[in-house]
C-alpha cells in the first residue's frame, strides 16, 4: 500500500479530517486524522499512550478476506518488526489476524519524495546523493532481516529533517499471491519495477537496487527513467529498452546506470552504492547537514511536524449551582453535560433533591456543539431552542468514550421553557416538604416496629415472616447498620517468572500453575509451536490488551475483543493478555521477555495472575 503520511504537497491539506466511512479507533488507537490512501488501504494519524504520533495503516477489507494474504502479511510483519535502522520507519504494532488487518509505524513528519518532486521539482545533486546513501543504508538493514522491499518507489520514501525514511518494506509481498491482484487491483507502480518483476522471475535484493536507481533518476530529473504511459508500455521498456538518462546530471550518471543494469548480477552491492555516492560527492565521507533539503521542502516538514493534538477524553461534568436563578444564565441543564461524549454516569434523580428547582430547559437533543468539539461546562442553548422537542434524546452516533451511556433528560418541574411563578414555587416547596415528612415518618415507624420484633420468634423458633435473617432481604441490614451481604471478590493467585516453552501449556485451575508438555488437546492456554498463544478449551478466549492499558480483574471481565490465538510477535515486554477458560477461570498474562535468538529453545517468560471461578460471576 502507499505509505504516504501526507497530502499531495504543494500547499495541499496534510491532515484530512475523518470522513463518515472512516473508523474512529483501530484496536485502541484513537484516530486523529487521515494521512493518505493507496492500493492496499488507508493511513491514519494516531498516538501512543505516551503521546508519540504514529501512522496506523488499515488494510482494505478485501485483502483481509484472503487467507494467503493474511499468512504472508503476518510473516512480513514479524520480519519488519526486526528492522531497526536510522533510515527506516519502524513497525511498532500490528494485528494481521484482526477483522481488518492493520499495522502501526512511527510517524515521520515529512513529505514523500513523490510529493516533494511534484510540488517543487527535481532535487539538487547533493540532496540526491544524500538521499540515495540514506536509502542504501535502509536497504542494508531491511535485507539483513531477510526482507526484499519489492515496492521501493518515491511515495515509499519520506523526507525528514535528518534524512530519508524508507517505509512499507515487504508488505507488497503479502499481496502478490492474492486473488485481488488479478482482478483489477494494482499493487506497486510499474514505473519503478525491475525487469525480473515485470517478467515474473525471481525477486532478490538486487531487485531493490534497480528500484533505487529508478528513484534516484526520478529525484534528479522529476520524471521516471523509463517514461510514463500505460502499464504494459512502461513494463515493456523496462525489460527490453534502455532508460532515458539524458537529463540526469553528469555526477549521478554512473551511479544510476550501474543500478539500472538489466542483469541483477551486474548491479552494485549496497556498499558499492555508498562508495559511488561518496565518489560523486568528491568526499570520502558523506556528511548530512541540517539543511540537506531545499528550503521549500524543509518548510513542508515544519507543517507536518505540527500534527493535530491527540484526542483527549472530555473533562468530567461539574454540577452547576441550583440555589439561585439568573435571567441571563444559559438555558442549559443545571448539570454540565458535553453532548459529544459523556464523561461518566449521571447521578440518579431523587425526589428529595433540594427544594429550589433548577431552571427548566429544553431536551438537549435539539442543540449541541459542532461535531468533535468538547466543552468543559454546559453548552449554551440559544433562546430559539428553548421550545420543547418532540424527539426523544439520543446520544451522538459513533464509538463512545469509556463510561459513555445515554443520559435521561433532566426532569422538568413545569412547562418546558417557562420559569415557574411564585405560586408554583411555593407549591413545589410544600410538596417537597410533605414528601420529606412522609418519608421520615415511614422510616421512624419502620424502626419502631423493627425494634418491637427483636427477640420475637415464631412457634417453630424461626424469625417472623418478612424479617431478614441470614439469607433474608437487605432491608433489615439497612436499618440496623449491618452491611448488605455480597459475594466476595475472588482471590488473586500470582505465579511469577514462568518460562512457557513452545509446545507446552498451562492449566489455570492447578494449585501450582506450571508448564506441562502438549499444545493440543483442549488446554486452557498453550504456546503453539506455530508461534502463537492458543486458548483451546471449549469456551476459552484471549484478549490482547492495548499498550498502556492496565490489566486487572475488572478489565478482564469487561473486555470483549475475544480471539482464540495471539501471535507471539505482538507480545513485546510489558504487553498483557486476558485469558478466560472454559471452566470459568480468569487469568492475566504479563510478558516479561522472550527467548534470545541464540537460545536452544523457544520460550517466553511470563507472570500469571489467576482468579479462580471469576468468569462465572462476571
Amino acid at each position: 500500500m502507499s505509505g504516504r503520511q501526507s497530502g499531495t504537497g504543494g500547499g495541499a491539506v496534510v491532515f484530512h479530517p475523518l470522513a463518515a466511512d472512516d473508523p474512529t479507533t483501530v484496536a485502541g488507537y484513537r484516530l486523529a486524522a487521515r494521512l493518505g490512501a493507496g492500493g492496499m488501504g488507508k493511513v491514519y494519524l494516531s498516538y501512543t499512550p505516551g503521546g508519540r504520533p504514529v501512522a496506523v495503516k488499515l488494510i482494505r477489507p478485501e485483502f483481509g478476506e484472503d487467507a494467503e494474504f493474511r499468512r504472508r502479511f503476518a510473516q512480513e510483519v514479524r520480519s519488519a518488526q526486526r528492522v531497526q535502522g536510522l533510515f527506516t520507519a519502524p513497525v511498532i504494532d500490528a494485528d494481521p489476524d484482526g477483522a481488518q488487518p492493520w499495522l502501526a509505524t512511527a510517524y515521520v513528519p515529512g513529505p514523500s519524495l513523490a510529493d516533494a518532486v511534484v510540488a517543487h521539482g527535481a532535487l539538487p545533486v547533493e540532496t540526491v546523493l544524500l538521499l540515495v546513501a540514506g536509502m542504501a543504508e535502509a536497504l542494508h538493514v531491511i535485507h539483513g532481516a531477510g526482507i526484499v522491499h519489492r515496492d521501493l518507489k518515491p511515495s515509499n520514501v519520506l523526507l525528514a529533517a535528518d534524512g530519508p525514511r524508507v517505509i512499507d518494506f515487504g508488505i507488497a509481498h503479502a499481496a502478490d499471491a492474492t486473488s485481488l491482484t488479478g482482478s483489477g487491483v494494482t499493487i506497486g507502480t510499474p514505473s519503478f519495477m525491475a525487469p525480473e518483476q515485470a517478467a515474473g522471475s525471481k525477486v532478490t535484493p538486487a531487485t531493490d537496487i534497480f528500484a533505487l536507481g529508478q528513484v534516484a533518476a526520478y529525484a534528479a530529473t522529476g520524471v521516471p527513467a523509463f517514461g510514463e504511459g500505460t502499464s504494459h508500455g512502461v513494463l515493456y521498456r523496462i525489460v527490453h529498452e534502455q532508460p532515458d538518462l539524458s537529463a540526469v546530471p553528469e555526477r549521478l550518471r554512473e551511479l544510476i546506470e550501474r543500478c539500472l543494469g538489466k542483469d541483477p548480477e551486474s548491479r552494485p552491492s549496497i556498499p558499492e552504492v555508498i562508495r559511488l555516492c561518496q565518489a560523486a560527492n568528491a568526499a570520502t565521507v558523506l556528511r548530512r547537514p541540517e539543511d540537506w533539503l531545499p528550503g521549500a521542502v524543509s518548510a513542508e516538514i515544519t507543517a507536518r511536524t505540527a500534527a493535530p493534538a491527540p484526542l483527549q477524553a472530555p473533562p468530567p461534568p461539574t454540577v452547576a449551582p441550583v440555589a439561585g436563578y439568573a435571567p441571563t444564565a444559559p438555558a442549559g441543564p443545571s448539570v454540565a453535560y458535553p453532548p459529544t461524549a459523556p464523561a461518566g454516569p449521571a447521578a440518579a434523580y431523587s425526589p428529595t433533591a433540594p427544594a429550589t428547582p433548577a431552571p427548566p430547559v429544553a431536551p438537549p437533543a435539539a442543540f449541541g456543539p459542532p461535531a468533535g468539539q468538547q466543552q468543559p461546562g454546559p453548552y449554551p442553548t440559544p433562546a430559539h431552542h428553548t421550545a420543547p422537542s418532540s424527539a426523544a434524546y439520543a446520544p451522538p452516533q459513533g464509538p463512545a468514550h469509556p463510561g459513555a451511556y445515554p443520559r435521561a433528560p433532566y426532569p422538568q418541574p413545569g412547562a418546558p421553557g417557562v420559569r415557574p411563578g411564585p405560586a408554583k414555587r411555593g407549591l413545589l416547596v410544600a410538596v417537597a416538604a410533605a414528601v420529606a415528612f412522609a418519608v421520615a415518618g415511614s422510616v421512624t415507624a419502620y424502626v419502631v416496629l423493627k425494634d418491637d420484633d427483636k427477640g420475637r420468634t415464631t412457634a417453630d423458633g424461626g424469625k417472623p415472616s418478612g424479617q431478614g435473617g441470614a439469607s433474608g432481604g437487605g432491608s433489615a441490614g439497612a436499618t440496623t447498620g449491618a452491611k448488605p451481604s455480597s459475594t466476595p471478590e475472588p482471590k488473586a493467585y500470582d505465579f511469577k517468572a514462568i518460562n512457557l516453552t513452545a509446545g507446552y501449556h498451562l492449566t489455570l485451575g492447578d494449585d501450582t500453575v506450571r508448564p506441562q508438555a502438549g499444545e493440543d488437546g483442549g488446554y486452557e492456554l498453550s504456546y503453539d509451536t506455530g508461534g502463537y498463544l492458543d486458548a483451546e478449551s471449549s469456551g476459552g478466549s484471549l484478549v490482547l490488551l492495548d499498550p498502556g492499558q492496565e490489566g486487572s480483574l475488572a478489565t478482564c471481565r469487561a473486555e470483549t475483543r475475544f480471539t482464540e490465538n495471539i501471535y507471539v510477535n505482538k507480545l513485546s515486554t510489558g504487553r498483557q493478555v486476558c485469558v478466560t477458560t472454559g471452566s470459568g477461570h480468569l487469568g492475566l498474562v504479563t510478558v516479561k521477555g522472550l527467548s534470545p535468538e541464540d537460545s536452544p529453545s523457544t520460550y517466553m517468560t511470563i507472570d500469571v495472575t489467576v482468579w479462580r471461578n471469576a468468569a462465572a460471576s462476571s
